[in-house]
């Protein structure tokens, strides 16, 4: 599972790549490392149709059964998007996409575990998690300091590991997209055509980034 994630870019190039339409961020430096239940830059189809950069909370709502009455700290990463609670946001409307440059899996390694990154190449060049947003009531966070009201959440697609990942985390990765067709698809077409973008990208057209040396501390 994918908990953290850096952007370093700026926002002309952001803006470029990304083609949004209207920015709710008031043009604020996107370079940030990101962790669940905090805030991070993500384009969305917003409600009136116009493609948008705004700063959501990531993690999506968790299922009653998960949560079961005490505050929400957010579901970060979805898979099964066939599931009841899921599919719910596959719609147009619910579909965003999410900047990165570099995402984190957790080494299992003794006596405790290295953060390893993965990037495009070793320029960590700008790249898009395929992601869905939604609005909702409730509390998020934790039992000691629970945040009452409305809120404004995403998360992001996976799918099975490729050769990249699996070494590292074997389970499953994000739903990478680098190319402009991809990103339109993601955004703008039928869902039946829309989840086919559900899957590795080439092991060849990603990499393993050096262990950096505040891992090793």
């Amino acid at each position: 599972m994918c908990n953290r994630y850096r952007i370093e870019v700026e926002f002309d190039e952001l803006w470029r790549v990304a083609g949004p339409r209207r920015d709710m961020t008031n043009r604020a430096n996107p370079t940030t490392e990101v962790f669940p239940d905090k805030t991070g830059p993500v384009i969305r189809n917003s409600r009136d149709g116009e493609r948008e950069l705004i700063n959501l909370t990531w993690g999506m709502p968790s299922p009653p059964t998960v949560t079961n009455g005490k505050p929400d700290y957010g579901v970060a990463n979805v898979r099964n998007l066939d599931s009841p609670h899921w599919r719910r946001w596959t719609g147009i409307e619910y579909r965003c996409i999410v900047p990165w440059t570099a995402f984190c899996e957790y080494e299992d390694t003794k006596p405790k575990k290295t953060a390893r990154w993965f990037a495009i190449d070793n320029g960590e060049p700008l790249a898009f998690f395929a992601g869905i947003w939604t609005p909702w009531k409730g509390e998020r966070g934790s039992m000691k300091n629970p945040r009452g009201g409305e809120h404004e959440l995403f998360a992001f697609l996976t799918c099975e590991a490729n050769g990249v990942v699996k070494p590292i985390h074997p389970k499953a990765m994000p739903v990478i997209l680098t190319e402009p067709a991809e990103i339109e698809l993601w955004l703008n077409a039928e869902w039946k055509d829309a989840r086919t973008l559900q899957r590795p990208i080439p092991a060849d057209r990603m990499m393993l980034l050096p262990v950096e040396q505040a891992a090793l501390l």
